[in-house]
Order: structure tokens, then C-alpha cells, then sequence
């Protein structure tokens, strides 16, 4: 069986940066294109597809060279707004957890910038030619009164999940402050000892190469000696094994605040590479 892949790097706590200066710098020009794919999709694009919906004409006929002109500036912003969101992706930092912190900030990026923009479209949206019928006396259907109020829905629809990326990103932003300012607590006010590896058990998730295990470790500690079960990503030649060495982190007065990391001097560790390496056929 194949193990279980994630994109991002084992994330280092104790050089862990809060990426709020670095995903700022990227959100006001990111949120700006998006801006623009929302006010030339929806005059460029939508409206001309609401005006054929409702008035069953053709709205790109000969004279419609400023739409054109609009769907060419689509394609160029959607393209510049895309690539300013992959790079807010990694804004965040380099490991999952900041990876997750860019992707919502793209993301709200992303719904802000289309709800500014199609919201500044508005005023700008064809006319229909009849409003509640089709020329020359057909009756509007319900789906046809939900395109009548596409200009409004757009940019509601964007905002409101603006909204709740705002809310999401709050919570992550809050989450991943926390959990820095304890990994740096940790670095700088923690204990350093050796530990013995007891248990080995591979999860089947790979991160860029280096397999996780969860790791049952014990530590000389003040109280005696204490065996904690954490989770560890190490490059494969320096996989734990049952009986090798690691070095352990620990804070005194959380008894679950630890850190295990491998220790680089250790011979033991990577020797059973085959219990995790994932098959070649």
C-alpha cells in the first residue's frame, strides 16, 4: 500500500515565523486582481450571458468589441491574480500549518477582491430590455428573476464568504500565534535531554520525503524518569528505531509540552528502513 503524501516541509517551531507582515504585502495587490477579475467578468462576461438569458438575443454580435476588449482583460487579471494567490500559499511559511494559514489568506483575498469588484460593477450591467418578459410577451421563470438579480447576487455571494474567510482566518491566525508562542517558550525556557526510543510506529504520511512516526520516547526528567508518545518527521537516514537516541525537549511545568527531535550522532536510527519505505512496484 502506498503511504499517504502532503505538500509542505516539517515545520521547525523554534524558527517559526508569523507570516501576518509577509501575507499583508501579498493581500493588498492580490486583493486588487481579483478586483479586476470581478468587475471585467462580470461586464465582460456575465452580463453578456444575462442578457442573452433574458432577452434571448446576441449580445456578442458585431458590435461587441468593448466585451471583447473586457474578456481579453479577464484573461490577463484572473492570470495575475492566480499567481499572487500561489504565492500568498506560501506566504504562510513553509510547513503545513503555514501553508493552511496562506491558503485562507488567498482565499480571502480572493472573495474580497470579486465582491469589490463586482459590486463596483454594478451600475454598469446592461438594462434588460423588458423586465418580467421576453420579447414579445413570454413570461419570466424563477431562474430567469435569479439572473435579473445576478449584479446584486455576485458580489453578495463574494461578501458573505468574505465574511467567513475573515472569521476562518482569525481563528488560524489566532491558533498559530499560539502555538508558536509555545513552541518558542518551549526553545527558550526548556529542558534538553536524551531519550530512549521504546515504539516506533510509521503513520503512512509522507511530507516532502520524510516519513512521520509516532514515537514512544522516554526521558530523564526532575520528578524521574517519564515516557511520552509524540509525533516525529525525519529525513529517512534518520528515522527512529526501537533503542535509538533522540533528543527531547521538554518544559518542566506543562507536562505536555515536548518536542523530539533525532539526534544526528545516534547509529542507530534509519536502520529499518523497509518497515516505511513505500514499494517501488
Amino acid at each position: 500500500m502506498f503511504g499517504t503524501f502532503e505538500f509542505g516541509l516539517p515545520e521547525d517551531s523554534r524558527r517559526a515565523r508569523r507570516p501576518g507582515l509577509r501575507l499583508w504585502l501579498l493581500g493588498v495587490p492580490t486583493t486588487l486582481a481579483w478586483a479586476v477579475v470581478g468587475w471585467s467578468g462580470a461586464l465582460g462576461l456575465l452580463d453578456g450571458f444575462r442578457s442573452m438569458s433574458l432577452n434571448r438575443v446576441d449580445a456578442w454580435g458585431a458590435d461587441a468589441g468593448p466585451a471583447v476588449s473586457l474578456v481579453l482583460l479577464f484573461s490577463i487579471s484572473i492570470t495575475v491574480a492566480s499567481s499572487l494567490g500561489f504565492a500568498m500559499l506560501w506566504g504562510g511559511g513553509m510547513s503545513l500549518r503555514g501553508m493552511g494559514v496562506g491558503f485562507r489568506a488567498s482565499s480571502l483575498a480572493a472573495s474580497l477582491g470579486i465582491a469589490l469588484g463586482s459590486g463596483a460593477a454594478i451600475p454598469s450591467w446592461t438594462p434588460p430590455e423588458a423586465v418580467g418578459k421576453r420579447l414579445p410577451s413570454e413570461p419570466w421563470t424563477d431562474v430567469d428573476w435569479v439572473v435579473y438579480y445576478e449584479p446584486y447576487l455576485v458580489p453578495a455571494v463574494a461578501g458573505v464568504t468574505a465574511l467567513v474567510m475573515i472569521m476562518v482566518l482569525g481563528r488560524a491566525f489566532v491558533t498559530k500565534a499560539e502555538a508558536d508562542d509555545r513552541a518558542q517558550a518551549l526553545a527558550q525556557t526548556g529542558r534538553q535531554v536524551m531519550g530512549t526510543v521504546l515504539g516506533v510506529e510509521f503513520t503512512n504520511v509522507w511530507v516532502m520525503g520524510n516519513p512521520r512516526f509516532t514515537v514512544q520516547v522516554r526521558f530523564p526528567a526532575d520528578e524521574g524518569e517519564r515516557t511520552v508518545v509524540a509525533t516525529m518527521i525525519t529525513p529517512p537516514l534518520q528515522a527512529p528505531a526501537r533503542g535509538s537516541t533522540v533528543k527531547v525537549t521538554y518544559d518542566p511545568r506543562d507536562p505536555d509540552s515536548v518536542r523530539i527531535d533525532p539526534d544526528p550522532a545516534d547509529r542507530a536510527a534509519g536502520g529499518n528502513l523497509g518497515a516505511f519505505l513505500p514499494p517501488l512496484f
